[in-house]
C-alpha cells in the first residue's frame, strides 16, 4: 500500500487539530508533529498558515459532500431523507463525544475577522450546503409532506443555521439534548 504523501499527512493532521483545538490554538509546529513532518517541510507545501485552513475546510467539504449525498436519494422520500441526514449528523457528534462539533461552523466563530480567503470560502460552503438542503425541502413541500407556505430557500438556511447552533450548544453540553430539541421542532413545525 503506498504511503500518504507528505502534503496529505499534514493537510490530515491540521484537520483533526483544528478541529479538536481550533485554529488560533493550533501551532505550525502541533500540526507538523502530528504528520511526523520537519516543520520546515509545512512551507514547501504551503505558503501560509492561513493557506493550509483553506485546503483544510476544501477537505472537510469533501465529507460533507458524502453525507450531502443522501439528500439526493430518490427512493427515499424526501422528508424521510432530511430527517435521516440531520439524525446521521447527530450520530457523528455523539461518536465523538460531543466535543468537537462542525468544523465549518467553529472555523465560522473563529476565523471570519482573521481571513477574507477562509471567509470567502465558509460563505461559498454555506451556500452550497443550503442550496442541497433547499433542493429536498423543495422535494417535500411538492409530495405535500412539508408545509408549503414558506419559502424553501428561507427554511434550508435555517436548517442549516439552527442545526450549526445546535452543534455548538452540544459541545457545551456534552449531550444530543440540542439535537433532540431540533428534530422536534423542526419536524413538528414544517410537517404538513
Amino acid at each position: 500500500m503506498a504511503r500518504a504523501s507528505l502534503k496529505h499527512r499534514i493537510v490530515d493532521a491540521a484537520i483533526d487539530a483544528i478541529h479538536r483545538k481550533g485554529f488560533n490554538a493550533t501551532s505550525i509546529q502541533d500540526i507538523t508533529d502530528a504528520a511526523a513532518a520537519p516543520k520546515g517541510s509545512f512551507y514547501n507545501h504551503f505558503d501560509s498558515k492561513e493557506s493550509l485552513a483553506a485546503e483544510v475546510l476544501d477537505c472537510y467539504w469533501r465529507k460533507i459532500l458524502e453525507y450531502l449525498a443522501l439528500l439526493n436519494d430518490e427512493e427515499i422520500r424526501p422528508l424521510a431523507r432530511l430527517k435521516t441526514y440531520f439524525k446521521r449528523l447527530g450520530a457523528v457528534a455523539s461518536a465523538k463525544e460531543y466535543r468537537v462539533g462542525c468544523l465549518v461552523g467553529n472555523m465560522s466563530a473563529e476565523m471570519p475577522d482573521q481571513s477574507r480567503v477562509v471567509r470567502e470560502r465558509l460563505a461559498a460552503m454555506y451556500a452550497a450546503w443550503s442550496r442541497a438542503i433547499e433542493s429536498c425541502v423543495k422535494e417535500a413541500q411538492l409530495d405535500g409532506s412539508m408545509r408549503r407556505d414558506m419559502d424553501p430557500k428561507t427554511v434550508a438556511a435555517f436548517l442549516l443555521n439552527s442545526w450549526e447552533g445546535a452543534l455548538l450548544r452540544s459541545k457545551v453540553d456534552r449531550d444530543s439534548s440540542a439535537f433532540d430539541a431540533f428534530q422536534r421542532v423542526v419536524f413538528t413545525s414544517l410537517v404538513k
